[in-house]
């Protein structure tokens, strides 16, 4: 540890988390609201926090310590400004000084941080990105490496590692952008070869975004554009009949196998027009969804998922924190979905309510979080 770097045992000192949010994706929004419910849970008495924002175009910026403007509402997508004073981050091994540059002004100094909160969404940030740059300095984050960030974005890759594994995986096939501009009519026949209807979607993308229900192959050609628009690499899966059974995950201590929260199932409720768990029902339609947590399904069933969802978090070599999806099928089969190594992280989200009905509150697995992030040594591991 240089001379310049706080010593985070130090009795009766704060860490000093930078929340980092916002981000290039098209859920900048959604990370902004993430940031919103940390700054209300964080345990102030025991984390100084700086928030960090990362506005659309990829600028970093010095944001206020306000979580009101980046609520996500109905009446409200929240933004980061470019105006605020611009961020520069170190990157080197030997400081982890932030600092504050103004326009025509001396940069001055923020001071060394402890641990990075990376409560970002989608490419450019869930991805492997951001981690990379925090790897190449040394700094301590909560979550996930590059590799399992990078693959576990990647719709495509996530399922062959799954495969790899001997995971059960549902029937899917990929559409790159080379094959979309010279090999169409193939592509469109290995759809037909899936079935009616499947689920388009982007290959590393999340909250739903730029995914359509397709059930007349007619409609394909739209669907995949629409994809296209966040990812030129397309995912097309097989509808898979049955329910869709989540399950959180915790990083073992020491080395110890991943916990494993209660299992939970979102429940899209009738007359709101909603096809399937979109964006919409998720973040800005209070009456569209309700949670059941524990799920109500067999106990063989839960502990199925629960061990799929171990499975998952090993496979891709995840660290921290991890949402795995699973379909159980009426026949009593369980397929892994996906996995998600920053889930929706807002008190209201998934993650953190199927560890509420385990018995850890909010503030409670932020707190574990930066814990696990601290504890965890820099560099190869």
């Amino acid at each position: 540890m240089s001379a310049d770097q706080p010593d985070p045992t130090t009795p009766g000192r704060k860490l000093r988390v930078a929340l980092l949010f916002g981000g290039r994706s098209s859920e900048h929004a959604v990370s902004c609201a993430t940031a919103a419910g940390v700054m209300r849970a964080i345990d102030r008495t025991a984390y100084e926090i700086i928030p960090i924002g990362i506005a659309p175009d990829g600028r970093w910026v010095l944001a206020a310590d306000d979580p009101a403007p980046l609520e996500l509402t109905a009446v409200q997508r929240p933004t980061v400004s470019d105006q605020a004073d611009a961020i520069i981050v170190p990157t080197s091994t030997r400081e982890r000084t932030l600092k504050a540059l103004s326009a025509e002004q001396v940069p001055r100094e923020l001071g060394a941080v402890d641990v990075v909160f990376p409560l970002l969404h989608g490419p450019f940030g869930e991805d492997g990105t951001i981690q990379g740059l925090l790897e190449l300095a040394d700094i301590r984050y909560v979550g996930s490496g590059v590799l399992a960030s990078a693959a576990g974005m990647d719709k495509h890759f996530m399922k062959v590692v799954f495969q790899g594994a001997g995971l059960p995986v549902g029937p899917h096939t990929v559409i790159t952008d080379a094959q979309w501009r010279h090999d169409r009519s193939g592509a469109c026949a290995a759809v037909a070869a899936l079935g009616m209807p499947v689920f388009v979607k982007p290959a590393r993308a999340g909250s739903s975004m730029g995914i359509t229900k397709v059930t007349d192959l007619e409609d394909l050609d739209a669907a995949v554009d629409a994809a296209r628009q966040h990812d030129l690499k397309v995912v097309v899966e097989a509808a898979i009949a049955g329910r869709e059974i989540e399950c959180a995950v915790l990083e073992g201590r020491d080395g110890a196998a991943p916990r494993t929260s209660e299992v939970g199932e979102i429940v899209v409720k009738p007359g709101h027009g909603h096809l399937f768990y979109d964006f919409e029902a998720k973040y800005l339609d209070d009456g569209a969804v309700e949670l059941s947590c524990p799920a109500r399904v067999p106990r063989e069933v839960s502990d199925r998922v629960r061990e799929l969802a171990s499975a998952a978090f090993l496979a891709l070599g995840c660290e921290g924190l991890a949402r795995v999806d699973c379909f159980y099928t009426p026949e009593g089969d369980v397929i892994v979905n996906e996995i998600n190594t920053m889930p929706g992280f807002t008190p209201h989200s998934m993650y953190p309510q199927m560890w509420l009905a385990s018995g850890l509150s909010y503030p409670e697995l932020i707190d574990e979080l930066i814990s696990l992030a601290m504890h965890r040594p820099v560099g190869l591991r």
